[in-house]
C-alpha cells in the first residue's frame, strides 16, 4: 500500500520528532529550543511538518519578512529520500510565502549538495552568490540561490 503522506503546521508536540529528523539529517543540528523558539518567538517564522501514520518524516520552515522569503531548512528523514517530499514541501513552503505576500524566496545550500541544488533549480531558483565560510562544521561556502515568487 502506497504511503499517504499529510502536511500541517509544526506543533510543539512534534519536538521529539523534529529533533530524530534533525540529527539525521545534518552535521551540525539545530537545538530543540532552537526550534522552540521559532514556534514561539518568531513572528516571522511558519514551519510545517510532513507526517505518515502519525509519524513526523520530515519538515521545512521559512521567515516571512515584508515580502522576502528565507528558507531556513528542509530535511526528510533518509528512509524516505528520494521519494519527491523535499520537492513537496519547498512547494508548499513557496505557495504559502506566496499567500502571505512574498515576491521572492532565497535559501542557503552547501556549495557540494549537488542533489539539493538540482531541485531548488528545477523549482527556478538561481544562483545568487557566495557565502564564504558559511557552515560552521568544515568551514564550507554556502551557494545563495533566489527565486521569484
Amino acid at each position: 500500500m502506497e504511503d499517504s503522506f499529510v502536511f500541517r503546521y509544526m506543533r510543539e508536540e512534534d519536538l521529539d520528532q523534529i529533533m530524530e529528523v534533525e540529527h539525521a539529517s545534518f552535521t551540525v543540528p539545530w537545538s530543540r529550543e532552537a526550534f522552540y523558539n521559532e514556534l514561539y518567538n518568531n513572528k516571522f517564522a511558519v514551519y510545517l511538518v510532513l507526517e505518515t501514520d502519525n509519524q513526523v518524516i520530515g519538515y521545512c520552515g521559512v521567515w516571512i519578512v515584508i515580502d522576502e522569503a528565507h528558507v531556513t531548512n528542509i530535511a526528510v528523514l533518509p528512509e524516505y529520500r528520494g521519494k519527491k517530499l523535499g520537492e513537496a514541501m519547498l512547494r508548499k513552503l513557496m505557495s504559502i510565502a506566496r499567500e502571505r505576500g512574498a515576491r521572492s524566496m532565497t535559501l542557503e545550500v552547501r556549495v557540494t549538495n549537488h542533489v539539493a541544488q538540482s531541485l531548488y533549480r528545477k523549482l527556478g531558483f538561481q544562483n545568487g552568490g557566495i557565502r564564504k565560510n558559511y557552515y560552521s562544521d568544515n568551514q564550507e561556502d554556502a551557494l545563495v540561490m533566489w527565486v521569484n515568487l
